[in-house]
């Protein structure tokens, strides 16, 4: 599989210790930055994760800043993207069963890096179970098209 992720600079040294594990695991890791602690803005590489997402140039995403609030904000702008800010274990597998997230979202100043390290294994090791939840996400892409055409 191959996952695309991306943080800030507050989301800097939990991007690079998750990456280590997602590699470790046999995962192919595309890494859109940003490659140091320097000051830079979130929606940059919050965008470029969606991108690589919504392009399949990646199967799923991670993004990383302080919070993990502003970053999935930026990322839910491109169309496709269902990222998912999850503070635990749970919301992760729900995340992915549910709602058929295609990018995790955490945050680097708010988490452990072992429970970080457990919310994307939860993520990972989950599939979209479909049925009722299908019909939700229709719903939820649909919006979008709505909008997007309204707003074209």
């Amino acid at each position: 599989m191959k996952v695309a992720i991306g943080c800030d600079h507050a989301g800097f040294k939990l991007k690079e210790f998750i990456k280590s594990h997602l590699q470790e695991k046999g995962f192919e890791v595309i890494d859109k930055g940003t490659y140091s602690e320097e000051r830079v803005d979130y929606p940059v590489y919050g965008e470029a994760v969606a991108r690589a997402v919504a392009s399949k140039e990646a199967d799923k995403g991670i993004v990383i800043c302080g919070t993990g609030i502003g970053i999935s904000i930026s990322a839910n702008k491109v169309k496709g993207i269902r990222a998912a800010l999850c503070t635990n274990e749970y919301m992760a597998k729900m995340a992915r069963r549910h709602n058929d997230a295609n990018i995790l979202a955490l945050g680097g100043r708010v988490l452990g890096q072992d429970l970080a390290i457990s919310i994307v294994d939860a993520f990972f090791s989950e599939e979209f179970e479909g049925g009722r939840h299908e019909k939700r996400v229709n719903l939820i892409k649909q919006i979008e098209e709505n909008f997007c055409k309204e707003a074209g």
